[in-house]
């Protein structure tokens, strides 16, 4: 992230610079006036398809690209894993739709950070993009259920024999790294996660990393959605360990 310009502000606060990517205009400019009405946020690009989005990560080096699944020509989920892999320094934020859970498996294994609705509150995309751009992962917890819907079944017996094998599978982690899972669930950055649990961030960085070594997690949100899946989160669409 970058400083704020002289002048708007004494703080110095860090501006989360982001790339918008959505072929609907009106829906793009809406999108754009709800993130420059935060003093902290400041949209460096725009993109109506993915090619351009890529390009407009390429031109701005943006902490977060803001991108449409559906677009033409290249879509969200091709831009998705060309930018991570040119450019992991940008953080990919996935906009969705209800109708379009059939996407999240892919955008997931293409290393997305974060799923945002469309149609959601505002509140919660401002909130969204801080928690990824301060290194955690972001999951509504619509989306969550949604996501997990999708990549796991919905029938009531699937979900239980999802969430006891969830259960086994977080066996090995010792209780501080459950409790680091559970926070990673919740969408906290390190710092936030380091805050909670009264620890170093130096300290929640080697058991984020731990956890996604041992359980053969490609990124926090594969972790985040673990964490639901075994019943940590508070909410969760999963029987809690009894």
């Amino acid at each position: 992230m970058t400083e704020r310009a002289a002048g708007q502000g004494s703080g110095a606060d860090p501006v989360i610079r982001v790339v918008l990517a959505d072929d609907e205009r009106m829906l793009r400019a809406g999108i754009r006036a709800i993130l420059s009405a935060d003093p902290g946020i400041e949209v460096v690009g725009e993109a109506a398809d993915g090619a351009q989005a890529v390009e407009q990560v390429r031109r701005h080096r943006p902490d977060i690209a803001l991108v449409d699944v559906q677009m033409p020509g290249t879509d969200g989920l091709a831009a998705t894993e060309a930018i991570t892999a040119e450019f992991p320094e940008t953080a990919v934020v996935i906009l969705t739709t209800f109708g379009e859970d059939a996407y999240i498996a892919r955008a997931l294994g293409g290393g997305a950070r974060g799923f945002v609705l469309k149609t959601g509150d505002p509140h919660d995309l401002i909130a969204g993009l801080r928690g990824v751009a301060e290194g955690g992962a972001y999951l509504s917890p619509e989306v969550a259920r949604r996501i997990i819907a999708e990549l796991r079944g919905t029938g009531t017996e699937g979900r239980m024999s999802r969430g006891a094998a969830a259960r086994e599978r977080i066996g090995p982690l010792s209780a501080r790294e459950r409790e680091v899972l559970a926070l990673v669930g919740e969408g906290l950055s390190n710092g936030a996660i380091a805050d909670r649990l009264g620890i170093a961030p130096g300290t929640v960085k080697v058991h984020v990393g731990s956890i996604l070594t041992r359980l053969d997690l490609a990124n926090r949100v594969q972790a985040a959605v673990l964490a639901y899946e075994a019943g940590l989160v508070a909410g969760a669409p999963f029987p809690p360990a009894g």
